[in-house]
């Protein structure tokens, strides 16, 4: 039995000084990723400084500059946020991402801070007995020859081909949300690509956050008047699986044209991704299903495919098209 303290700050500047003060400390909220992590022997902190009961669980509605936009602190529980009223009328992306990630009992404890933040679910990274640049940088990646069928394809390194499991993220992603974070050097806020890094030199590192930073929570911005959104997730049975592929869209039209869509990517990169050459591609633009494919194809052309995840390909391409296009005829 590993030993460690526990510290219960009053807060969040309270708790961001107890890990700053204490180098092998970490923070805990709803518990359902890292207490897994414990029991596995993959992380191994010397204090949990529990942030779980810090007033930071309101979802609240502020002026974003172009319209009304949503806050949600980071420890509002997932299956809170997916049934919240203003969740379900105005982002219903976020909504239905929510409600397709685990079980109703993990939702009930998970928080959103800490959703944003799980790490891997890579079978080599959870496995102590297994090289893992992840989690012992320099010791190798398992899955480049081992069971890969999860592995990435967009944006993927020979350090780590383990991809982000977060369906909330790629939601997040696609509504061009902000991460309000507390760290020793004061409050600052990241969009999500500037929150999460690539396996570079370090894959142990999955953020750009230092040990020390706190999510307080999100800002997610007005989608604007007549916008439509939705997630589709597509896994292996019906219920408490991870995304092998997952999209998330939101769609304005304007004359049967596109005024304006964002799309992101679940299951494929080490972050939820940004299909940023679809979203090019489609501005003003019909949605007709010859379009979305081409689209599609353009940013497909990065993707790093192998034996195991080639089926990753097509299995995008379509769901994205079928989201595109039952989007769109709610329009009409």
């Amino acid at each position: 039995m590993r030993t460690m303290e526990y510290h219960r700050p009053a807060t969040p500047a309270e708790a961001v000084a107890a890990v700053a003060e204490h180098p092998g400390a970490r923070f805990l909220g709803g518990g359902t990723n890292l207490v897994d992590h414990l029991k596995l022997g993959v992380a191994a902190p010397s204090m949990l400084v529990d942030v779980s009961r810090l007033p930071l669980d309101q979802v609240e509605r502020y002026d974003d500059g172009d319209g009304v936009g949503l806050r949600v602190g980071t420890n509002v529980r997932n299956s809170d946020l997916a049934a919240h009223p203003l969740v379900r009328a105005d982002y219903p992306v976020l909504a239905r991402a929510l409600l397709s990630g685990a079980s109703g009992q993990i939702r009930n404890q998970a928080t959103t801070g800490g959703n944003l933040l799980q790490r891997t679910r890579c079978v080599y990274f959870q496995d102590v007995t297994t090289p893992c640049n992840k989690r012992q940088p320099g010791s190798g990646c398992s899955a480049l020859e081992g069971y890969g069928r999860y592995n990435a394809v967009m944006g993927a390194d020979p350090a780590c081909v383990a991809t982000h499991p977060s369906d909330l993220a790629v939601a997040l992603a696609a509504l061009d949300a902000q991460v309000m974070v507390l760290g020793s050097g004061g409050e600052r806020r990241l969009g999500l690509d500037e929150l999460y890094r690539p396996p570079g030199e370090d894959p142990s590192r999955d953020t750009t956050l230092a040990p020390d930073d706190l999510v307080l929570g999100v800002e997610i911005p007005s989608t604007g008047a007549g916008a439509l959104s939705t997630y589709r997730k597509v896994r292996d049975r019906a219920s408490y699986a991870f995304a092998l592929v997952s999209v998330a869209v939101v769609l304005r039209l304007s004359g049967g044209v596109v005024a304006d869509v964002r799309i992101a990517w679940g299951g494929v990169a080490h972050r939820p991704w940004r299909a940023r050459s679809v979203e090019r591609a489609l501005a003003g633009r019909a949605v007709e299903e010859e379009t979305i494919v081409a689209a599609i194809d353009e940013e497909l052309e990065a993707a790093e495919t192998t034996e195991q995840t080639a089926y990753k390909v097509p299995l995008l391409r379509r769901a994205t098209t079928h989201t595109l296009l039952k989007l769109a005829e709610e329009d009409r």
